[in-house]
């Protein structure tokens, strides 16, 4: 028996993975067609020590996050100021025109998945979107939320492939200041 080889296709991927706490409360909106977008800022911190041997370097980065639908509402009523998050999404930059008539341009992470590893008060939890893979084409059927110390919850809309049809953009519902 020969060994059959088959090509593989390439694809691309647009996957972010952080952990970091929140630098301010959610924002918590509805567009007009009552479509709820939640936005909020994490912050990531990264050390490391010199190859000169000098004095630990530390560098914090700051990530504009956006949840849509069901996420976004649980984002909303459940996140606070200081909360230590995993969030997992896709980046997607837009554009919008400023009241000044400035063209804009920002790039934000917009999730799919969120677990709070802990509150502010120093509560934990799990709160986790659909696991399950989408090509683009087809969005994922929302799990139900159950009430136990781990809570599965999910976005009921899911574009990975960028195509926001459905969706309205973020810019709908922007006081002309980008999350």
């Amino acid at each position: 028996m020969g060994e059959r080889k088959e090509s593989m296709s390439v694809r691309s991927l647009n996957k972010v993975m952080l952990i970091g706490n929140l630098t301010r409360d959610p924002n918590l909106r509805y567009t007009p067609s009552n479509t709820a977008v939640c936005s909020f800022g994490i912050a990531t911190n990264r050390s490391w020590s010199p190859s000169d041997g000098g004095d630990k370097q530390e560098r914090v980065e700051f990530h504009n996050i956006v949840a849509w639908s069901k996420l976004a509402d649980i984002c909303g009523q459940l996140l606070h100021k200081g909360d230590k998050i995993y969030v997992e999404g896709r980046l997607q930059t837009r554009d919008w025109k400023g009241e000044d008539g400035t063209e804009r341009k920002t790039t934000e992470i917009v999730i799919d998945n969120m677990i709070l590893l802990r509150s502010a008060s120093g509560a934990t939890g799990s709160y986790s979107g659909n696991d399950s893979e989408s090509e683009g084409e087809s969005a994922p059927k929302a799990s139900k939320a159950k009430k136990s110390t781990s809570k599965k919850l999910s976005q009921d809309e899911n574009n990975d492939a960028g195509e926001d049809q459905d969706m309205p953009s973020a810019e709908d519902v922007s006081d002309d200041v980008p999350f």
